[in-house]
């Protein structure tokens, strides 16, 4: 006997998942649970979108979550680690935590949503054939190569309406949804700490989020991994001042005479440190 269907919207939250679930509302089409997989280290405003999502749409967002919290994986947890692979010798094998994610260990990705979303679904999966709505604009057919947005239970609407990235934004906007202005910053708005991000990206958290750079800087300081591979947080906000002061005197923020004055500034910065 064929199990009967169970349509799960997968919500980011972000401006693609928010107008494919309002664009599914307002077509009619079956949803029996909207699926929000909460990291802990959203935008504050990320979670006040929901909440206000909630109330308007009048239906509840289902929020699954990892047993730990983001800073006890990053800090505390203990992880095992041989002694004799290339990590170690980087880093060194005896660390707890699992430190600043890197491109190549996206541990915060496994662990804080992939993990909790499939013990979540797991169960379900047995009592019902599972189809997922996910969030893929219309002009990023791209990842729909990408072996995960192949799977024939996944469904995505925006590609099928045709609504590229602007479009959803747009449609939010129109909608009353703004994130309290995320998006005239952020291209995405996932989680504030990522390292994973953009210098323009990084530049616009530490503008305007000084209260989240003042977590971060203390976070990066207490980790064994460099928050990115070429600035730690603090010499990120070394460069983003040395930026601002030359362009308040009409200087350039690149090219090479820009990269050596930061080099020496950078320097300057780490030999005063040494003598304190």
């Amino acid at each position: 006997m064929d199990k009967p269907k169970y349509h799960i919207v997968s919500l980011s939250g972000g401006k693609d998942s928010t107008a494919m679930l309002l664009g599914m509302i307002e077509r009619g089409m079956q949803i029996d649970c909207i699926l929000f997989c909460d990291t802990g280290i959203e935008f504050p405003a990320m979670y006040d979108h929901l909440d206000k999502l909630e109330r308007n749409i009048g239906r509840s967002i289902t929020r699954v979550h990892c047993e730990q919290s983001y800073e006890y994986l990053m800090f505390e947890t203990p992880v095992k680690r041989k002694a004799d692979t290339q990590f170690a010798q980087k880093f060194g094998h005896i660390h707890t935590g699992y430190g600043w994610a890197g491109p190549r260990m996206r541990w915060c990705t496994s662990k804080l949503k992939d993990g909790p979303r499939e013990r979540f679904l797991r169960p379900l999966r047995e009592q019902y054939e599972i189809i997922e709505y996910i969030g893929i604009a219309a002009d990023e057919r791209y990842r729909l190569k990408r072996r995960r947005n192949q799977a024939q239970n996944h469904v995505h609407p925006l590609v099928d309406w045709g609504m590229t990235e602007a479009a959803c934004l747009q449609y939010c906007y129109d909608h009353g949804y703004t994130w309290d202005g995320l998006y005239e910053h952020f291209k995405r708005v996932s989680c504030w700490c990522c390292p994973l991000q953009s210098l323009s990206e990084l530049r616009q958290l530490y503008m305007h989020y000084p209260k989240l750079w003042v977590m971060l800087k203390d976070w990066d300081s207490r980790t064994w991994r460099k928050f990115r591979a070429d600035y730690s947080v603090k010499e990120l906000e070394i460069r983003f001042n040395f930026e601002n002061e030359r362009l308040d005197k009409n200087l350039p923020i690149k090219g090479r005479e820009f990269f050596d004055a930061l080099k020496a500034q950078l320097e300057a910065s780490t030999s005063e440190n040494s003598n304190h």
